[in-house]
């Protein structure tokens, strides 16, 4: 791998490979990082963060390390090994941040048709989602993104990038594709159904 920009390492870097100052920054940011944004904080070319990037995921992978680095909400995330899973779930018996079913099935309204109101997702539903909106606000997995210029202006939701991080997506483009309107046909009324189909 060629030398960092300018010939250095970065102040008070001295002694660490590439590979573990670019590991570094990703676990101290916690978040997803832009590969702009570590061009800047490195000091590096573009072409040499690109490099560093496939360097480290090969390195993780290939090392039977508990960590693996992905693309995740538009930049570049350590997160945990997917074969560690069975022993990391158990986070979830101290954190809770478990969905319910009809949680979830307002979360996939809100991802496939956002920014839409709460009216037009109880629409959707069929029931009042109140409580389910404001799970997914504490979960910051959904914002107010606005008012619809209608009567009254009801508020619009959207996903965030948080959203994005805990189901694994890089944009919303990575979304599964939504089913045929003959494959959601059965248990939806007609109205439902014009609902779901695109505008």
């Amino acid at each position: 791998m060629p030398e960092a920009a300018e010939g250095k390492k970065p102040d008070g870097a001295a002694g660490l490979s590439d590979t573990a100052l670019l590991e570094a920054v990703l676990f101290a940011a916690g978040d997803p990082v832009p590969a702009e944004q570590l061009s800047h904080i490195l000091k590096w070319e573009a072409f040499h963060v690109q490099e560093a990037l496939l360097a480290l995921q090969n390195e993780l992978d290939g090392g039977g390390r508990g960590l693996t680095l992905r693309k995740v909400s538009g930049g570049w995330q350590l997160v945990t090994n997917p074969a560690a899973y069975s022993v990391v779930k158990r986070l979830s018996e101290v954190t809770d941040r478990h969905i319910s079913a009809p949680t979830m099935e307002t979360l996939s309204i809100i991802a496939f048709k956002q920014p839409i109101t709460k009216q037009e997702i109880e629409q959707i539903r069929g029931v009042r989602v109140e409580r389910a909106l404001q799970k997914l606000l504490e979960l910051n997995f959904i914002e107010e993104s606005g008012r619809k210029q209608t009567i009254g202006r009801p508020i619009l939701y959207r996903t965030t990038d948080t959203f994005l991080q805990s189901f694994g997506l890089n944009s919303l483009e990575d979304l599964p594709p939504l089913p045929t309107r003959e494959e959601a046909a059965d248990g939806l009324t007609e109205e439902q159904l014009l609902l779901l189909e695109d505008d």
